[in-house]
């Protein structure tokens, strides 16, 4: 976003005029090598460009190396409190770390650093709400948004007190407000320096959906966020997805169709919930960008619908197709389900190839 230093992790480029990047994390020890390949694997196809993964002892040291010698994922060691595990991970071919540099002796912590200036290797370092010490919460006169802050900027001094500048920030709390507070701080005293943004812990469900959603959307929309991860207790590939969306609702990036449906009321003449279950797997095979509108009735439904690739408007006898603004047909419901498929194979080619090209661009900045 607003950064003015960009990172390389392997061919990933985060930060500068890169775009938001979406990551997450396994959810599975390391030592199970063939599950770990195969969320890998799951977590690519869901559009996923990097991946956390946690490294607690050095006997899981030849299992990262083996998950990183084996998956096209680019994967960053999640390390707590030893800096030899650091040393390791990068020993193992990550070329990405996340540590708290708080957390460890100052003279280990240098040759943490040696190792990641030798190596080429990222350091991203950052704070949560449950890391912020006494001391630095009693400085922040107990705001412990400030306290992220302080904690932040502690960590971010040590590095660049030894000369270190391949560095990613962040700043997670559970809390959407405090999370966008510590942010929009850390984000004005460091502006070159991409940071990675989420809601620590956002939790399960719609719930946890919300959350994540309402404090990345919040920091990306103030031009705050290079990568993000929205931390769901749920599979890694369902952060990815819900990081996507955020994106391109924001119109930051395109990934998937853009679905655009009414939420329905008296009026509706067709079934726009079924309509929309009818409509969904049929969509996977349009290019990314492409905007499909499923409308209930003729108040807004037409222009709702031409002003989409694809609409589909309720009408008293059935619904009226649109391709690329003008009318395609009006069928039954009945005829729909067979309809439908033809309809969406035949586009308008310039645009679909358009949106092609537009994708194709943004995903290899």
């Amino acid at each position: 976003m607003n950064s003015t230093r960009q990172v390389k992790i392997n061919d990933l480029t985060i930060g500068g005029n890169a775009p938001v990047r979406v990551e997450s994390m396994l959810k599975i020890s390391l030592d199970k090598r063939e599950e770990c390949l195969a969320q890998c694997e799951r977590l690519i196809d869901a559009g996923c460009e990097m991946a956390r993964a946690a490294l607690p002892d050095k006997k899981y040291a030849e299992d990262l190396k083996h998950l990183v010698a084996n998956t096209k994922l680019v994967i960053m060691a999640d390390i707590h409190f030893d800096p030899a595990l650091a040393i390791l991970a990068m020993e193992a071919g990550c070329r990405a770390i996340r540590i708290n540099p708080g957390n460890m002796p100052l003279d280990r912590l240098h040759d943490v650093i040696t190792t990641a200036k030798n190596l080429g290797v990222v350091i991203r370092i950052g704070a949560n709400g449950g890391s912020i010490s006494g001391m630095q919460l009693a400085q922040a006169g107990g705001d412990r948004a400030k306290g992220l802050f302080l904690a932040v900027c502690e960590q971010a001094e040590l590095l660049l007190s030894h000369d270190f500048t391949n560095m990613i920030l962040s700043a997670k709390s559970s809390s959407v407000p405090e999370c966008i507070r510590a942010n929009e701080l850390i984000a004005e005293k460091y502006p070159e320096f991409p940071m990675h943004i989420g809601l620590t812990e956002a939790g399960p469900g719609d719930g946890g959906v919300v959350k994540g959603t309402a404090c990345i959307s919040a920091l990306l929309m103030r031009g705050i966020g290079d990568t993000l991860r929205v931390s769901l207790t749920d599979e890694p590939e369902r952060e990815v997805k819900v990081g996507y969306e955020i994106l391109k609702a924001l119109e930051l990036r395109k990934r998937g169709v853009n679905l655009i449906s009414c939420p329905t009321c008296g009026r509706r003449r067709a079934d726009v919930m079924n309509l929309v279950k009818i409509v969904e797997p049929m969509l996977a095979g349009l290019p990314d960008g492409v905007s499909v509108a499923v409308m209930g009735c003729e108040v807004n439904g037409p222009k709702e619908a031409r002003h989409a690739q694809f609409g589909i408007a309720g009408t008293p006898g059935g619904a009226v197709l649109f391709k690329e603004g003008k009318p395609a047909g009006e069928y039954s419901f009945s005829e729909l389900e067979e309809v439908l498929p033809k309809f969406f194979s035949e586009g308008d080619s310039r645009t679909l190839r358009s949106n092609e090209r537009q994708h194709h661009h943004i995903q290899h900045q």
